[in-house]
């Protein structure tokens, strides 16, 4: 009797929804007429009919009353795919007796005739022949593999039942057939992927940001979890199926849920379920182009002599990237766990440093053509910022100058910076990083690249708004005296700071000459034809020939620094 009582007692604990889902006569795999689903027949009121007889069954397993088509499926593949699959078998060819499309589901084993249908599947439950938008089946699954792919749990610490007999992963490692307490006959919840989570263990994922986002759509443009049958409300709850789709994903390969990698991000990162709208960033006319790329990117490529591209997943990674924050040149939460080329150009599967990220595309292999033609240096940024070099902005490590006038505060001589500290979004209240800018080169403030800016007499007075990028480190009062020694200043009259100044470093070059990051825009400055000479910072003194971008001398200067 207590016995009784306490059956009673939990049967009421439990949701009446699950209670009804539990049995099959309820759920969609109720194919007679009694179905609860719009796929059912009316010629028939047995349930088990559809997939089971007692009698002379095929296989005789499990009692199986499907015709199996023979058809031959292309099967999921993917350049990180450890596992070897093979043509469907087991419990999963059966599943494919029905959810392949290729027999009539009244077409059973005892039934030659048929029983007729008024309606046929969706294109969610029919899969087709075509496998390879699915998530893979019919592979051995044991320690071998777990070890291989290394995210992967080892296969003696699964659940009873997620492998067949045979060790392999079938259809029935995720579904019930019999059972629909979770919805798509689900043998557990995948509420923050605990169901993913049965056999996936991706490092890192429990405290990325994604796991833990409590943001829910706004209901604002396209929805991100519209490929989800039933989503659920928060970054977190829906977990791996934010970005993927287990069934007919329309990014084949690591079933993502769009087929341009961007959106499979910017659709909630577009201001309607993540906070910083990235999507507006990458609108500016000066951008990371995501757009220009579909299909190259690929996370097991060498970073030495790719392929052109770039992808979000170049920067950030959707698995680690996380909130944290951090101090130049040590990379933030949301760069964490990125491949990267470290200051030697040795590729590296964790990068530690942001500029090691920026030198898989900036590097040997540069992505991007210099804008100014300098005397010194290449378009090797690794290599502009080598600490051996006469002059570089402390990216890598502390600059050459002991003691640097001007600098503000936090900044000093021991100061090192991020390649983000000066490429970001100019819009200081948006997301950090250098998605995209008003302003040429991603650059986060003004910036005047023009060969001239010929800002006249009133240079000291506008000089500050036309670098107003320089001034975010440097006292505006303490540069303009200092340009104000050298021949009192007069040619800043027509040039600016990019004519003299190599914003990153250059290799070459002396102290006397080259300190201070002075490499001259070959397109402006000019050797003296007499002395063949430009600067001597030792003394102050300038010898240089300076010239408009049509190459028209404007002024020329004795050693003394007075005019010929």
């Amino acid at each position: 009797m207590k016995k009784l009582l306490y059956f009673i007692v939990l049967l009421f604990l439990i949701p009446n929804n699950k209670v009804l889902a539990q049995s099959i006569s309820q759920s969609k795999h109720n194919l007679s007429a009694s179905g609860k689903g719009t796929v059912k027949t009316m010629d028939d009121d047995r349930i088990c009919i559809f997939c089971h007889t007692n009698h002379t069954s095929n296989p005789k397993g499990p009692m199986w009353n499907r015709k199996q088509s023979g058809a031959v499926y292309t099967l999921y593949d993917s350049s990180t795919l450890d596992a070897k699959p093979g043509q469907p078998d087991g419990t999963s060819i059966l599943c494919l007796s029905c959810h392949d499309g290729t027999v009539a589901l009244g077409n059973t084993f005892k039934n030659p005739n048929s029983i007729s249908f008024s309606s046929t599947m969706t294109k969610r439950s029919n899969l087709g022949t075509d496998l390879s938008d699915d998530h893979p089946i019919s592979f051995i699954y044991d320690s071998s593999l777990a070890i291989e792919d290394g995210d992967l749990k080892d296969p003696s610490t699964l659940s009873p039942h997620v492998l067949d007999q045979n060790n392999k992963l079938q259809c029935t490692s995720c579904h019930d057939s019999h059972k629909n307490l979770e919805g798509n006959f689900l043998k557990k919840t995948n509420e923050f992927s605990d169901l993913c989570f049965s056999c996936h263990d991706t490092e890192y994922w429990g405290n990325s940001s994604h796991n833990i986002a409590s943001k829910t759509w706004n209901g604002n443009n396209l929805n991100p979890w519209s490929h989800i049958e039933n989503p659920y409300n928060t970054v977190a709850q829906n977990g791996c199926s934010n970005c993927h789709d287990i069934h007919n994903a329309a990014g084949n390969e690591r079933l993502l849920k769009r087929v341009a990698e961007e959106d499979n991000c910017l659709d909630c990162h577009n201001g309607n379920t993540a906070e910083k709208d990235i999507l507006a960033e990458l609108s500016k006319p000066y951008r990371h182009n995501v757009y220009g790329y579909t299909g190259i990117h690929d996370p097991v490529e060498s970073d030495i002599n790719k392929t052109k591209h770039v992808e979000c997943v170049d920067c950030h990674n959707a698995h680690s990237s996380n909130s944290n924050e951090a101090v130049a040149p040590f990379v933030k939460g949301s760069n964490f766990n990125v491949k990267g080329i470290d200051e030697t150009g040795v590729e590296i599967n964790s990068a530690l440093f942001e500029y090691e990220i920026c030198f898989r595309c900036h590097g040997d292999d540069a992505m991007t053509s210099d804008y100014t033609l300098r005397y010194l240096g290449s378009t090797n940024t690794r290599l502009d910022f080598d600490p051996n070099n006469v002059s570089m902005h402390p990216v890598i490590q502390e600059g050459k100058n002991p003691n640097p006038r001007g600098l503000l505060n936090p900044y000093s001589a021991t100061s090192t910076i991020y390649c983000s500290s000066c490429h970001a979004n100019n819009d200081e209240i948006g997301p950090a990083g250098p998605h995209g800018s008003n302003y040429p080169r991603i650059l986060k403030a003004n910036y005047n690249m023009d060969k001239t800016p010929q800002l006249g007499k009133s240079w000291p007075s506008l000089i500050q708004s036309s670098f107003k990028l320089c001034f975010e480190c440097h006292d505006v009062n303490v540069v303009t005296n200092i340009h104000t020694e050298i021949s009192n200043g007069h040619f800043m009259e027509t040039i600016g700071c990019n004519a003299c100044h190599d914003p990153h470093g250059y290799e070459g070059g002396n102290s006397s000459e080259n300190a201070y990051g002075i490499n001259f825009d070959q397109n402006v400055i000019q050797p003296n034809p007499i002395n063949g000479r430009m600067i001597d910072l030792d003394q102050k003194k300038c010898f240089m020939t300076c010239h408009d971008p049509q190459g028209v001398v404007n002024y020329t200067h004795k050693a003394d620094g007075s005019d010929y």
